[in-house]
C-alpha cells in the first residue's frame, strides 16, 4: 500500500513518515462487479483510492439521466471533496470489475495534520491542483456535448 500511495498525484512529496501514517489508517474492501462504492446524496466521509479493478464515477445513476463522468481505475482516488468538506456526495461510484479499494476517513486527514502539518498542507496543494484538473477536463467534455 505505501507504493501505491507514493504514484498517487496528491501524495507527491510527502515523506515518507506522512505516508506509513496514512497506510496505517486505511481501510482495505472488495466489490463485486455492478456494486455500488459510494451513492450520490449520501453522506460521506471517505477518501478511496483504488488498488485493483475499474469504476465509474455517474451522476443520477440508475434513472434515464445517467450521466457517466469518469472511469477510474489502480492508482486513481475518488471522494476527495471529504478532506474538504462535509457535504454529500456529488456523483455515485459504481464497480465496473471486481476492485479493491483503500478508503481513509476524513478524521484520518486531521489526524495528518496535527501530526505533520507542513505535510498536510502539501497534500491539500496537491489536492487543489487536481480538483483544477478535473474541473478543466468536465469543462471540455460538455464543452463538446455543446452543454
Amino acid at each position: 500500500m505505501h507504493h501505491q500511495l507514493q504514484g498517487v498525484p496528491i501524495f507527491a512529496g510527502l515523506s515518507d513518515e506522512a505516508i506509513d501514517l496514512m497506510v496505517k489508517h486505511a481501510h482495505e474492501t472488495h466489490t463485486k462487479p455492478g456494486d455500488c462504492i459510494v451513492r450520490e446524496g449520501e453522506s460521506g466521509n471517505r477518501f478511496y483510492l483504488i488498488g485493483a479493478g475499474e469504476v465509474r464515477v455517474v451522476k443520477q445513476l440508475g434513472t434515464p439521466q445517467e450521466v457517466e463522468l469518469a472511469r477510474l481505475g489502480p492508482h486513481d482516488f475518488f471522494g476527495e471533496m471529504c478532506i474538504l468538506e462535509t457535504l454529500p456526495r456529488s456523483a455515485s461510484v459504481q464497480a465496473i470489475t471486481a476492485a479493491t479499494t483503500h478508503a481513509l476517513s476524513s478524521l484520518d486527514f486531521l489526524y495528518l495534520y496535527e501530526k505533520l502539518p507542513a505535510e498536510y498542507g502539501i497534500l491539500v496543494l496537491n489536492l487543489a491542483r487536481d480538483l483544477s484538473r478535473r474541473i478543466r477536463h468536465l469543462d471540455e467534455v460538455f464543452t463538446a456535448r455543446g452543454w
